[in-house]
């Protein structure tokens, strides 16, 4: 009779070979995700298939495939191998509805099955951006809201304006209509700057389904601040006597579109209109004072001032530019609609009586005057030089007629030799220029 302990042994051995006898007939199968729209693939594998084929049936317990034949007229499932040990399958075109456990069985006795979990992801939408559609005052508070629908299991949302992340004042889930989908909101709130004008703000929707890849969409604020403006003087450095214009160089959202100007201590407005320039053809002493524009824009006004001094004719004048905020108008200070209509044509009016500073072209003018007055100087004087010249030559050729008489005894005689001596002459040419 054998020991106890060698009949425990042996009885542990049976187990064992029986437990492994079975683990070879048993199917093994695994789970699936995979996104919607992609192709998933069923592997069933036994080791000891006992004369038995596998097969593959869906969620709703219909065969598809049974061995190598096809039993569900459905061509997106295909045959990938069919062996006594393997049975694989494919589905393509994956959609929601074909989410759930697939089971794979062997005909043995008894019937073994094993089960694999296919997971469908669904594919978030692009987000979509609400709250921008309206230009927000600056100082004011932006409400921002980011939507996407169709992920499955819920999205994540997260925003960005510029390089910084903005956190999120809470996060929303509803379930679809379809019942396996859900819809993500996420909103913000943060206050505006004029900074923010034109900054881009970016909405971006993270789930799995999408691989690594990113879904986000961008949007640009548009903020409304108040204007700024600064006068420009053209040209840089006004002389008495040239053409100036002055600038108002109005800034803002949205840009001024109104330009006041006035002269520090004047009664009446010199010019109000959409023309930013002030104009004085003619600049005169007169002209000098502190002018003053105001540029208003649907947010506010603004006040530039400009100093101009030409009393100094041997110095440029020093400008001195400045802005202020415009306050806002008094009761005790009004401007008529018919002063401002008369000071829409106002342009300054030039004094007669003011004399220009001699410019570089006055300079010119000296330089020519004094060269062509040499050249006259020299001409006249080569005149009176040659007229000098003409008279001795005659007084000489008048001698030379009497020549002969100074020798003749009488006057008889020295007109017969002065006609000797011309008629000597006659062969001779003579030319006079």
């Amino acid at each position: 009779m054998l020991p106890p302990a060698l009949l425990l042994l042996l009885a542990c051995l049976g187990v064992a070979r029986g437990n492994l006898s079975r683990d070879e007939s048993q199917p093994t199968t695994s789970d699936e995700t995979v996104v919607a729209g992609g192709t998933v693939v069923l592997k069933c594998q036994v080791e000891d298939p006992d004369d038995s084929s596998l097969q593959w049936s869906n969620p709703a317990q219909q065969t598809l495939y049974f061995g190598e034949k096809r039993a569900l007229r459905d061509n997106r499932i295909q045959l990938e191998r069919s062996t006594p040990n393997e049975l694989t399958i494919s589905i393509s075109d994956v959609v929601l509805s074909d989410e759930g456990e697939y089971t794979c069985s062997i005909f043995t006795m008894p019937v073994r099955t094993a089960k694999a979990l296919v997971t469908v992801l669904g594919i978030p939408q692009k987000p979509q951006i609400f709250g921008h559609e309206q230009p927000i005052d600056e100082e004011k508070i932006a409400r921002l809201t980011c939507r996407s629908s169709g992920s499955k299991p819920a999205a994540q949302l997260r925003w960005k304006k510029g390089n910084k992340e903005l956190k999120d004042e809470g996060t929303e889930v509803v379930e679809d209509p379809n019942g396996k989908t859900f819809t993500v909101s996420s909103r913000v709130e943060f206050r505006v700057t004029k900074e923010d004008n034109e900054a881009e703000v970016t909405c971006t929707v993270d789930h799995e389904s999408l691989q690594n890849s990113e879904r986000s969409t961008t949007q640009k604020l548009q903020v409304h601040y108040k204007p700024t403006a600064k006068i420009e003087p053209h040209p840089q450095y006004p002389r008495e006597g040239e053409k100036l214009q002055l600038q108002c160089d109005g800034q803002g959202n949205p840009i001024p579109q109104e330009f006041l100007w006035e002269k520090e201590g004047s009664d009446a407005p010199l010019q109000l209109s959409s023309d930013s320039v002030l104009i004085f053809p003619f600049l005169n002493k007169s002209d000098s004072g502190t002018y003053v524009c105001t540029a208003t824009s649907s947010m506010g006004s603004v006040v530039a001032k400009y100093n101009l001094d030409v009393s100094d004719l041997s110095q440029l004048p020093t400008p001195h530019v400045h802005s202020t905020p415009a306050p806002p108008p008094g009761p005790s200070q009004p401007i008529s609609h018919a002063s401002m209509a008369t000071a829409s044509s106002f342009t300054p009016a030039p004094i007669q009586d003011a004399s220009p500073v001699p410019s570089t072209s006055s300079t010119y003018h000296a330089v020519i005057g004094g060269v062509v007055a040499v050249i006259v100087f020299l001409l006249l004087s080569l005149l009176i030089v040659l007229g000098h010249y003409l008279i001795r030559h005659k007084g000489t050729y008048l001698t030379h007629e009497a020549k002969g008489s100074d020798d003749a005894p009488d006057a008889d005689t020295a007109i017969i030799n002065a006609e000797g001596g011309q008629a000597g002459s006659d062969d001779k040419k003579e030319y006079f220029i």
